[in-house]
């Protein structure tokens, strides 16, 4: 068992961007200190792979047309999905958005039917009806990603609500990024948490753009984590790229909420390589900025500490490597092959008109 570090480096980067990451950094190494097995760091290694190699499929796939409606890919942040996800049971309800692919395979979702759901086909999650923004798994506690930027906060509190009348030990996870924390659903989401003392985790996944719009361009808090203040509960901050910070943060989090404690706004700080949706050139973010986040790549940093630390060689990486893509082309050719709903099931599932 080895203690928790953090990762990474942030040689030549913008001032912005150390100023961003590197209190989380320093706060990783003084105050977030967990045991972490040597197999359970390759199992780490191993998901963000996966969600990285199914969101890529998923963009290509996509601007082949295979993939209807719009699509907004996950590649960068797979650090947080696995960071908090792996502190969780399969009875345990996660709540997600319109980037939830990853939310969905890190809590197990398995990418064939991930991917069939992506495409419209019937041996998707969802019968074909959800598609890329509305994936739902009852029996993996799945409670939906969500196209609507916030509407999954109130969605959070039924999970943790039922948890909490049924005297379970569960918890519900909500996943949203910065921009929701400005809608009043997260203000009205966090409280009703708070007074209620639910067991749910909200996890802001704060990449720095809503869309198009800086977070400096639309609050004046530096960080999303110090609004837990006026609810009264915990705040934390932490580096969203590097997967045993958010593991520990996230097992404080989880630990509390089972056992009575309430809920925590958990925030973390992370970036998406790609524009807001696939298609979209983000021309709106500086290339420097861009270049030193991808400098700071979560499965990059990672494989890195493994390496030092003689976890993992190259070799080892590579093969783990090899083996993932691998899964996902299978996972993919599942999904292609898979046949469409057929016409006249079109009013199935329909409870209103």
């Amino acid at each position: 068992m080895n203690t928790i570090i953090a990762a990474g480096t942030l040689k030549d980067a913008p001032d912005a961007v150390r100023d961003f990451v590197e209190p989380l950094r320093k706060a990783a190494t003084s105050t977030r200190t967990v045991l972490v097995s040597d197999d359970m760091k390759k199992r780490f290694l191993r998901q963000m792979m996966l969600l990285r190699y199914c969101e890529l499929t998923t963009q290509e796939m996509f601007l082949m047309g295979k993939v209807p409606g719009f699509c907004h890919v996950y590649v960068g942040e797979e650090a947080t999905a696995v960071g908090v996800c792996e502190n969780l049971r399969k009875e345990d309800y996660i709540v997600s958005t319109h980037r939830g692919h990853g939310h969905c395979l890190a809590k197990g979702a398995d990418p064939k039917f991930l991917l069939a759901e992506l495409y419209g086909k019937k041996s998707g999650y969802c019968r074909g009806r959800g598609g890329s923004m509305h994936i739902f798994s009852k029996d993996l506690g799945i409670l939906g990603t969500n196209g609507i930027v916030g509407a999954g906060l109130p969605l959070s509190l039924g999970g943790g609500m039922h948890a909490k009348i049924r005297k379970t030990d569960q918890v519900s996870v909500c996943f949203f990024g910065d921009g929701a924390s400005n809608q009043g659903t997260f203000h009205e989401s966090v409280n009703i948490a708070a007074i209620q003392q639910l067991p749910v985790i909200f996890v802001c996944e704060n990449n720095l753009y809503a869309t198009a719009t800086r977070m400096n361009e639309s609050t004046l808090t530096k960080s999303i984590a110090d609004r837990a203040m006026a609810y009264c509960i915990p705040g934390i901050s932490v580096d969203g790229n590097d997967v045993l910070a958010v593991y520990a943060a996230a097992q404080e989090a989880v630990d509390r909420a089972r056992k009575g404690g309430g809920p925590t706004l958990l925030e973390c700080k992370t970036y998406r390589h790609y524009g807001h949706y696939v298609g979209e050139n983000a021309s709106y973010r500086p290339q420097e900025e861009v270049r030193a986040w991808l400098e700071r790549d979560p499965i990059k940093l990672f494989s890195q500490l493994l390496i030092r630390d003689a976890i993992l060689t190259p070799g080892n990486i590579g093969k783990m490597e090899a083996e993932v893509k691998a899964q996902v082309v299978e996972a993919e050719k599942f999904a292609s092959e898979s046949e469409f709903p057929d016409a006249s099931e079109v009013l199935q599932h329909v409870f209103a008109d």
